[in-house]
């Protein structure tokens, strides 16, 4: 039986929003999961090559992708790869899917699984801030599974801002560009941070009934968010982060000099473990290869369903 090639078109087509999200959290019941702490071998010019595998009773997958900042100047994405599904019992390639579409649709779908439990005002607005493949996704995830209508979009580039203004609309959404991301945050309980993270974006204080999902930073390195908004947060409000891998990865609370093994995680919740309490959640999300492993358990119930 030949393994299944999936370009980006047929990798998105295979894994639906809110289906996806709801694979994401089986899978955080599910005991037989097993994920052993991804590789990032640094590259020669300042990128990086993650390896990232991940197996349940079912099926195997390793995620192997490359991930260079600066490759917008080059026309190329900035994340590149593949994930490669195997059959756990014998070992057999079942599929090859796209690894960029992969990781920018179980990424959204982690955040608005989250939204769906801790957002306190899932109707929004939204600010998206970055206008690339992650601000699409969050667009286009939480359009399709909180039914969230109304948008403003943050992005240095007003180009790329303006582009996905355009595709917000062209799907029904009332949208616009905002050119003051901490200005916006006054007027949206829900936000997705989806920069770059070479730099700081956002200084002011979130509301206190808002939801943000910060996905730029997944590397110690990486920021976007202000250290004392941070800390504020972390006093204030409720922050969790998506697995204990975030605990060495979590730039943004890294920089802020917080204990991030004390938050949290996606999995807790899940649970019913993590106590509530009021105020703004922030839920930082790193990546983890489980989330790609959900992905392949997606498709392959999709195949069989």
């Amino acid at each position: 039986m030949t393994a299944a090639l999936l370009n980006p078109a047929e990798t998105a087509a295979r894994l639906p929003w809110s289906r996806l999200a709801d694979c994401i959290e089986a899978l955080l019941r599910d005991p037989s999961v097993s994920v052993p702490p991804r590789i990032v071998q640094p590259l020669a010019h300042g990128g990086s090559l993650f390896v990232m595998p991940a197996a349940d009773a079912r099926v195997a997958i390793t995620k192997l992708i490359t991930f260079v900042a600066g490759n917008a100047g080059r026309g190329l994405p900035a994340i590149q790869g593949d994930v490669v599904v195997f059959d756990a019992r014998d070992g057999r390639r079942l599929a090859v899917l796209d690894g960029p579409t992969v990781t920018a649709r179980r990424t959204a779908a982690v955040s608005l699984l989250v939204a769906r439990r801790l957002a306190p005002r899932p109707q929004g607005p939204m600010l998206i801030v970055g206008a690339g493949v992650q601000g699409r996704a969050h667009l286009e995830a939480f359009a399709d599974g909180l039914h969230v209508r109304e948008f403003r979009v943050a992005s240095r580039s007003p180009g790329s801002a303006d582009a996905l203004v355009a595709h917000a609309q062209a799907l029904g959404l009332r949208a616009r560009r905002v050119d003051d991301a901490d200005a916006a945050l006054a007027d949206c309980p829900l936000v997705a941070s989806c920069t770059s993270a070479q730099q700081v974006a956002l200084r002011a204080r979130p509301r206190d009934d808002a939801f943000v999902s910060a996905v730029g930073a997944f590397t110690p390195a990486m920021v976007e968010w202000d250290a004392e908004v941070c800390r504020h947060l972390a006093r204030h409000g409720r922050i969790v982060v998506d697995s204990r891998d975030a605990d060495h990865e979590a730039g943004d609370l890294l920089q802020a000099g917080l204990d991030v093994a004390a938050f949290p995680a996606l999995a807790d919740v899940v649970a019913g473990s993590a106590a509530g309490q009021g105020g703004p959640v922030f839920f930082k999300s790193c990546g983890w290869a489980g989330w790609d492993l959900a992905a392949a358990r997606c498709l392959a119930d999709g195949a069989t369903g």
